[in-house]
């Protein structure tokens, strides 16, 4: 078996300690182990210099290493570094959660054994999650345009809002006057579109989630609508330039950009070990039915 292993910086000496159970378990049974060089880095300045291991830091590198599965350490930002280095390579993710939530970074820190004798048993699932693509008029994120959360479009240099012409199909849904706007995944609901009033919606559901940030109507409200529909976006206001990212990664855009919003051509593996229900996780990290008459 063969394992490709995926992290972010340490915050602390206390996270090392993890990361150490997890190469110690690979030794210990024999796992040929693969490293994203630069998180390889980071485990040598603090101390932790594995052995018998192949650094990965090309795509091309990674098919080569043809791992059974990823893990990422770290949290859900993570999860969301990793999918934009493996792309469509095919390759299924388990994210152990050094962070705080965790939605998609599932396995806790301190169930770290129990979760890899899990794999190495076969005792899981891969749950196909979708992802967003954008298309634009210009050059924007040339080198990965694709989301498996969330793309948000927003103000950037001063504080008036900015206002959104948001097409579906090239038809007109609405102006939205707000601070801006989300387009998630089902994946991305439980994300930055939850906090602004967004829905929740089943990872397996096959949607687009329309939030506004902040709008300046009483009458706006989330909407969810198929993911086979093309959703366009144009944007203007008092400043030439307004921010766009994609899970997190930003580009600087202006007026003149048009962006279309639609599924991409491929889907996300996420490791679901036997146990674990999207239901069971809203109860542990949203603490549904935690509640004193239950």
């Amino acid at each position: 078996m063969t394992i490709f292993l995926f992290g972010r910086k340490l915050k602390d000496e206390n996270e090392l300690h993890y990361v150490r159970q997890v190469f110690e378990f690979m030794t210990n049974q024999k796992i040929e182990v693969g490293v994203y060089k630069s998180f390889l880095k980071e485990l040598q300045i603090l101390g932790l210099k594995p052995e018998g291991i192949k650094i990965i830091a090309t795509k091309k590198e990674l098919l080569a290493l043809s791992p059974k599965v990823a893990i990422t350490m770290g949290g859900d930002g993570t999860i969301l570094q990793a999918a934009a280095f493996i792309q469509d390579c095919k390759i299924p993710v388990l994210g152990i959660n050094l962070g705080r939530l965790g939605f998609l970074a599932s396995v806790d820190k301190n169930h770290i054994l129990k979760a890899l004798k899990q794999v190495v048993g076969n005792k899981f699932s891969i749950e196909e999650r979708s992802l967003l693509k954008l298309e634009c008029n210009k050059n924007l994120f040339a080198d990965f345009p694709y989301a498996l959360n969330d793309f948000t479009l927003h103000k950037r240099d001063n504080s008036s809002m900015i206002t959104i012409h948001v097409f579906v199909d090239g038809v007109l849904l609405n102006a939205y006057w707000a601070d801006g706007i989300i387009i998630s995944t089902p994946t991305g609901s439980t994300g930055y579109s939850l906090s602004c009033g967004g829905p929740i919606v089943f990872p397996d559901s096959s949607n687009f989630i329309i939030t506004a940030v902040a709008p300046h109507n009483l009458n706006v409200r989330p909407i969810v609508l198929s993911d086979t529909h093309k959703i366009a976006v144009r944007v203007e206001g008092r400043s030439d330039n307004f921010m766009c990212t994609l899970d997190g990664r930003y580009e600087t855009v202006t007026s003149e950009y048009l962006i279309e919003i639609s599924k991409a051509e491929f889907n996300f593996g996420m490791v679901r070990l036997d146990g674990q229900q999207f239901m069971k996780t809203m109860s542990e990290k949203l603490w549904w039915g935690m509640d004193k008459r239950n």
